[in-house]
């Protein structure tokens, strides 16, 4: 049990923190989250209207150059909350949200603010800087925390009592990757850039450790930068088979065209963080070709009703399909649900109850160690073909298409 025994202080923020279930009769909502899709099955089941509510908080980027991923994880939170508020439960939950630009000042600087809201769990911080700088803060507080996407391996290592994430981190997506690099893709030689975030430079290093000396050259370019010549250069000498860049999609997209206009021909290969549409509308015809990694799933059309009930709800709240991170948005808003389903409905009683969890979620098991890590996960890897992000599997059978 992750719920160990606290400080005084902290007790007393608990029991502040306890009065966010508040009395309301009835209608709430996401902030901005419009119509309610039909009931899902994985968070249907409320117990009758009991004219209560608590707030549960999403925490990410909602604006900024990289918003999208955000964007992502909110909605796909809010299909899971809409169908159960939809579904009449004794207590309802309204998600508030923190929008912190992906900044990790900014999410520093919002954190208190989410403790003082008293949010009883929160749906993020999503990227690993911001993480890394705003979870001790909701640590403090004794507010259970789930990230929907950030992944550096370290985060689990801060002896963390509230948080949690439902994907796998950088030290299975690293390898993995790279054995995709290196196997399927045939690389001998591969040059590993990253964006100096606590995101990109983390996964970059797993993949350059576990590639070893055949990583060269192994550089960083600076994201708020427009000129990415220098690496390029470094790159183009180097001609190496592959590059591996850690980092978000924006830059991904400025760095692979300015690869491409450089004569540079190696096959491009990036994390989540640029899985998403608008790496290849801002790559455009340099991004064709590109092989992405992660540990999160595409919902994609399913056999599965529950994940085919997911994508149809998704799609009719917001009139395009499920995204990245979308699945793990719904599976992080299940787990909250699944706690106040149960009765719970204090942080400290929904902490102790994640902690007991063990579900079927719409992308993976949802189970955790005493760390806040799953206790399953793996890579799964990407194409960028004919303008589209197309998936290719489990990174251990995916082949190039």
């Amino acid at each position: 049990m992750r719920n160990v025994q606290r400080g005084a202080s902290v007790f007393a923020v608990l029991a502040a923190l306890s009065l966010g279930v508040t009395a309301c009769g009835g209608s709430s909502a996401s902030d901005d989250s419009g119509s309610a899709p039909a009931g899902s099955s994985a968070a249907s089941g409320g117990t009758g209207g009991g004219g209560s509510s608590v707030n549960i908080g999403f925490m990410g980027a909602l604006t900024g150059p990289n918003a999208q991923l955000g964007i992502n994880i909110k909605q796909g939170a809010e299909v899971a909350i809409n169908a159960y508020n939809a579904s009449n439960p004794a207590v309802k939950i309204t998600l508030k949200d923190y929008d912190t630009a992906g900044d990790p000042a900014q999410a520093t600087s919002l954190a208190p603010k989410v403790a003082s809201d008293k949010v009883v769990g929160v749906i993020g911080p999503a990227f690993s800087g911001e993480s890394k700088t705003a979870v001790p803060t909701l640590e403090e507080a004794g507010i259970p925390n789930i990230s929907a996407s950030a992944t550096n391996a370290t985060l689990s290592a801060n002896g963390w009592k509230f948080w949690h994430r439902v994907l796998a981190n950088d030290d299975v997506q690293g390898p993995g990757v790279a054995g995709f690099i290196t196997g399927p893709l045939g690389a001998k030689k591969v040059a590993v850039i990253d964006d100096q975030s606590e995101y990109g430079k983390g996964l970059a290093d797993v993949v350059a450790k576990t590639i070893g000396s055949a990583a060269s050259p192994r550089d960083s370019i600076d994201p708020k930068a427009d000129d990415y010549s220098s690496t390029v250069s470094k790159i183009k000498s180097a001609n190496p088979d592959a590059i591996f860049y850690g980092g978000y999609y924006a830059e991904a997209a400025k760095f692979v065209k300015q690869l491409r206009d450089g004569g540079v021909t190696a096959k491009f290969v990036s994390g989540d963080g640029t899985l998403d549409q608008k790496f290849i509308d801002g790559g455009k015809d340099a991004a064709e070709g590109a092989f992405l990694s992660c540990t999160c799933v595409l919902a994609t059309a399913s056999d599965d009703p529950a994940v085919q009930k997911f994508i149809d709800d998704y799609t009719k709240a917001y009139g395009t399909g499920p995204a990245t991170y979308s699945a793990e948005g719904f599976d992080a808003a299940t787990a909250f649900i699944k706690a106040l389903q149960a009765g719970k409905t204090s942080p400290a009683d929904i902490n102790t109850f994640l902690s007991t969890e063990d579900f079927k979620g719409i992308s993976k098991p949802i189970k955790w160690d005493d760390k806040g890590e799953l206790t399953s996960g793996s890579v799964y890897m990407h194409e960028v073909k004919d303008g589209k992000i197309i998936a290719l599997g489990d990174y251990k059978t995916a082949k190039p298409q």
